[in-house]
């Protein structure tokens, strides 16, 4: 029985796939992490989500910022941009089964024996551990009701950007949402910069990368993350690991094996291109 941890997928079906012929996966036995952005951008996001979800309870996931997307355009809040190629699963004959079991998958995943924690961006320096699966759960519970695209309407928006326990409503909501599935820099007391997308060497200061700011999470928990595919894996401190590695802008798809820390990589089926 072996835990398989995945960076963002992107509709990367066929990599995926072969990445896990590689170790040679058993839904049955092993379990597969994945650290969300399973759709846009590659050419099968309608596979990847028929596959993951068959998988069934082997799959620990958590949903990305493409993935909230994908519910904004299904519920008509968002246009459907030729770029993210997701056309085909939204005119699928099972598009409404797929929509329905994706909003109801979480943006948190702690697992208390392994000491493990996985969160699509990250997890913001000013929450512990017990903030952040309360963040997660309150964000979780709205996607899965049937009020959730009043939720989705709302979501987009830099503010507010500094966690207190006094958020509440919609704000609290955004900015769970953007702790959990977007960041990227912090300020030094840990307020989201949710603007800057350069690499961690050439952003402005005092701009830090999350993983560089001191967190409670962090001093307990190894803590998995994917959407910087600008990183390429690299530069997080000992216990922080990035695992989103641009396969769908033409880099490797990437898997680490937890228990023996062995790696796996699969080359992307397309040339490489910039990030946008």
């Amino acid at each position: 029985m072996s835990t398989y941890l995945i960076g963002d997928v992107h509709g990367c079906y066929d990599e995926l796939h072969s990445l896990l012929e590689q170790v040679a996966f058993d839904h049955q036995q092993d379990t597969l992490w994945l650290t969300g952005d399973l759709v846009a951008r590659g050419p099968g996001s309608l596979d990847v989500l028929r596959y993951v979800r068959s998988l069934g309870d082997c799959v620990r996931l958590v949903l990305g910022n493409h993935d909230l997307h994908l519910l904004a355009v299904y519920a008509g809040i968002s246009r459907n941009k030729p770029k993210d190629r997701l056309t085909p699963l939204l005119e699928a004959d099972d598009a409404d089964e797929l929509i329905n079991w994706l909003r109801r998958q979480p943006l948190l995943q702690v697992d208390e024996e392994k000491k493990l924690v996985m969160a699509h961006a990250g997890i913001t320096p000013q929450w512990d551990i017990e903030t952040a699966k309360t963040c997660a759960r309150e964000v979780e519970a709205v996607l899965s009701s049937d009020t959730y695209p009043l939720f989705i309407d709302a979501m987009y928006g830099d503010m507010p950007n500094n966690w207190t326990p006094e958020l509440s409503g919609l704000a609290r909501l955004r900015f769970s949402t953007n702790a959990l599935t977007r960041m990227r820099f912090c300020f030094p007391n840990g307020q989201l910069d949710m603007i800057c997308k350069d690499t961690p060497d050439t952003a402005p200061p005092p701009l830090k990368p999350w993983f560089d700011i001191p967190g409670p999470v962090a001093s307990e928990y190894t803590i998995v993350f994917g959407h910087w595919a600008s990183l390429e894996g690299k530069g997080t401190p000992d216990g922080i690991i990035g695992l989103d590695t641009g396969c769908c802008w033409g880099g490797v798809l990437t898997m680490l094996r937890w228990e023996d820390k062995a790696w796996f990589v699969q080359p992307s089926n397309r040339e490489r291109a910039l990030e946008d």
